[in-house]
């Protein structure tokens, strides 16, 4: 598979940690949905984020993708402090996502959703919409060659004018990745995309996944298929109640007594989900 020629270009000055939280705090009201998390995530590393329903994972997402600001630390992204950001600015920087229900446009097509990523990368403004010129007229023959380009990476075989509401689900969720995709990120934080798939698609997802990874985008997955999330990540971070409660490979992670009496309630015998 030929990788798109844009995705997880290398920063000017590379370093070894991508993403680091340092003491990210999140409260509703009363409620403590993060209390000081840091993690450190590494450039071309897949890192698992797992933990009961409830215990702040979606949050952090949240955070570091500007739907919410973090009440307390902060986090440095390709070197980079930020705190207080909208999302189409973390985008911009190199953080996409996708969502633990899908969020498509529903009654666009296949290509039009991911035409739409695409735009953050483009530089045709208003007056270029209005008069259609030359160039832009090229840019956006170069949008449509993309986004058709980032469907036969991910695995779409439907019609690319099929709409989207009209895909099958696993189609659905791989969409979803191609339209993050499209922004070129450097980052790309999935929020649970095995959810409601059948063994062969998640196989399917699995083998996506690590492409991203070696193509030289980096991932952040949230996931309860635990199968999955053991095969799969290089390192994992499990959070209870918001506070994070263990951090390490896998095979590390998966015996931790706290670990074991907080989420996975038992020896993992690397069969089915939690």
């Amino acid at each position: 598979m030929t990788p798109p020629a844009e995705l997880g270009q290398p920063p000017v000055a590379p370093a070894e940690i991508l993403l680091e939280l340092q003491g990210v705090s999140k409260h509703f009201g009363g409620l403590v949905a993060l209390a000081e998390v840091s993690l450190q995530l590494k450039r071309g590393e897949i890192f698992g984020l797992i933990g009961p329903n409830g215990a702040g994972k979606t949050t952090l997402f949240n955070v570091i993708t500007g739907l919410y600001h973090l009440d307390g630390g902060r986090f440095i992204f390709n070197g980079k402090t930020y705190a207080h950001c909208k999302p189409h600015v973390l985008a911009a920087a190199g953080i996409a996502r996708t969502f633990q229900n899908i969020r498509l446009f529903a009654n666009m097509t296949a290509l039009e959703n991911v035409m739409v990523g695409r735009h953050l990368r483009t530089g045709a403004g208003i007056w270029g919409a209005l008069t259609r010129n030359r160039v832009t007229r090229a840019e956006e023959r170069s949008i449509v060659a993309k986004a058709r380009e980032l469907l036969a990476y991910v695995g779409i075989s439907s019609p690319h004018q099929t709409l989207a509401k009209h895909l099958p689900y696993g189609e659905q969720r791989r969409l979803e990745i191609a339209r993050a995709l499209a922004t070129e990120p450097l980052l790309l934080a999935l929020d649970e995309p095995a959810a409601g798939m059948n063994a062969t698609e998640t196989a399917a997802l699995k083998n996506l996944i690590q492409t991203i990874r070696t193509d030289g985008v980096s991932v952040l997955l949230i996931e309860h298929d635990v199968k999955l999330v053991m095969d799969l990540c290089d390192r994992l971070a499990v959070l209870d109640y918001g506070r994070k409660i263990a951090e390490g490979a896998p095979a590390t992670v998966r015996v931790d007594p706290a670990v074991i009496a907080a989420y996975l309630g038992g020896p993992v015998s690397g069969e089915g989900e939690a």
